[in-house]
């Protein structure tokens, strides 16, 4: 079951009354107890006087199908209404649906316009997203830098699929100097945090068949400084 508790954790403090809290605990036990009809029922009326993450909630379950018919189109409408309001999760869910074309017209500028938004309040799935775009050329120009940077902001924050592309990034030298030390040492963390990691160190083994033995040693210091360090020592 999916069930959306980051964005209840991350945003439960904003709401605006006891009774408003209450209601929304009542929406959400019943939510974690499958019942998504009392969660909506609960959770409608805070959407409809404004309250963001109820307004995302509904899109999750719009988008999802929980509690009602599968409906991109509404899951647009609340995500926009609590993206309006600044909620960088409902920026990101936008920015996706935009990118897939489900519920609006497919459109990269778009995508990356709310990417953007969400990725400068931090949200390490926006971040990582747009590195995607800046990589690809996806709705906007190829551009190996604003890529990178994006790429380490999420990878710097325990994103595995963007430490596996900035990786890359550094290990096929596309658009950017080729660096095998700094290829290997995001690899090498990849593939100690992540549950993929048999298929990214299998990439790591490969890439070190182009390195010397000292390169490989302190392409893995590299790597257990970062982690140690909380990603602040990270070779560069």
């Amino acid at each position: 079951m999916l069930k959306p508790l980051t964005i209840v954790l991350a945003f439960l403090v904003t709401l605006s009354s006891p009774v408003a809290a209450q209601e929304f605990d009542k929406g959400l036990a019943a939510y974690n107890d499958g019942d998504y009809a009392t969660a909506l029922r609960e959770w409608t009326p805070l959407a409809e006087t404004g309250t963001a993450v109820a307004q995302e909630l509904l899109g999750f379950m719009h988008e999802h199908g929980q509690g009602v018919p599968q409906n991109y189109k509404e899951a647009v409408i609340w995500y926009r209404l609590a993206a309006e309001q600044g909620l960088a999760s409902s920026q990101n869910s936008l920015g996706v649906l935009h990118s897939n074309g489900k519920g609006v017209s497919k459109d990269g500028k778009e995508a990356v316009r709310w990417y953007t938004l969400a990725a400068e309040q931090g949200n390490v799935k926006s971040q990582h997203n747009l590195g995607v775009m800046y990589d690809f050329g996806n709705g906007i120009p190829p551009d190996t830098a604003e890529a990178i940077k994006w790429y380490k902001l999420a990878a710097e924050q325990g994103k595995f699929e963007a430490q596996y592309n900035l990786a890359l990034t550094y290990a096929n030298g596309r658009g950017v100097r080729r660096d095998n030390l700094t290829a290997y040492m995001w690899l090498y963390i990849a593939s100690s945090e992540n549950k993929l990691a048999a298929r990214v160190g299998e990439t790591r083994d490969e890439l070190a068949k182009r390195m010397t033995n000292a390169e490989i040693a302190q392409g893995t210091l590299w790597a257990k400084e970062c982690l140690n360090s909380g990603y602040t020592m990270c070779g560069y």
